[in-house]
């Protein structure tokens, strides 16, 4: 007597059929769902030279997504450790947030200001590249609605199907293209935008300005770029005098609004 396929199996089955065609995030939605149970469920292109687009997204009774459009894609994803990985391009694969995020994450303004909010408390994301200066992140997440993190069971799972979801996502989106604007560096584009303000950083200040909002330690950053932690503090002294600010709240203060506009 043949095997009947489980759940799981039948709902994959459901995708590949819709592979290319309407109904396709649905059904690999449907697919998660029976593998490993997220609470959410969001999937996001970001682009070089361009704002991330939202492909899908499912959540239940969480306020998990009130804020995408208003707050994240406004300007805040460039604050996130998901983001980072883009722009260093990272291997195809399965990414946990707890693996990938700063070591000062949870004590950033970004983490206070809005992660927090999402009711966030675990994070897997497959990475996929279906066209050059695109990545694709299908992000599943459990938030408020269970309460609990992904145990090794559905880490596992995840890991084992990791290869089809990026062969299924890069065959669907092949189709998305990057931005089309320069690919000038986010601390370039806050360099010009606090000179039209009448405040002038440096480069390096602006790096360092990004990295402390994105949740790096002195010790991370020093690390990160290169220098001694001593400097970093005398780059963090000098960044706060010329913006006029004496803390990490009054630095996401005035930087959110400039990295709305280098969001665009």
């Amino acid at each position: 007597m043949r095997a009947e396929p489980n759940a799981a199996e039948t709902a994959l089955a459901e995708a590949v059929r819709r592979l290319g065609r309407p109904g396709f995030e649905g059904a690999l939605a449907d697919w998660f769902d029976r593998s490993v149970a997220p609470d959410n469920l969001i999937i996001l292109a970001y682009r070089d030279g361009g704002s991330p687009q939202v492909l899908y997204q499912r959540s239940g009774r969480s306020p998990v997504f009130g804020q995408v459009q208003s707050t994240y894609l406004g300007g805040a994803y460039l604050l996130d450790p998901y983001h980072d990985l883009h722009l260093t391009r990272v291997p195809a694969g399965l990414y946990r947030l707890t693996d990938v995020a700063p070591d000062a994450f949870q004590r950033s303004r970004y983490f206070t200001e809005y992660y927090r909010q999402t009711t966030l408390v675990d994070e897997l994301t497959f990475i996929a590249y279906p066209a050059p200066g695109v990545s694709l992140n299908l992000c599943l997440g459990r938030d408020a609605v269970s309460g609990r993190a992904f145990d090794a069971r559905a880490v596992e799972a995840c890991q084992r199907i990791t290869p089809v979801v990026v062969a299924l996502a890069e065959t669907h989106w092949v189709a998305l293209r990057a931005g089309t604007s320069p690919g000038e560096s986010v601390s370039g584009q806050l360099i010009r935008a606090l000179a039209a303000n009448g405040v002038k950083v440096t480069e390096r200040q602006a790096e360092v300005a990004l990295l402390i909002l994105q949740g790096h330690s002195t010790a991370s950053i020093a690390l990160r770029i290169g220098v001694a932690s001593q400097t970093v503090k005398v780059f963090r002294k000098q960044l706060y005098a010329r913006c006029a600010i004496s803390s990490q709240a009054e630095l996401f203060s005035l930087f959110l609004p400039l990295l709305r506009g280098a969001g665009l």
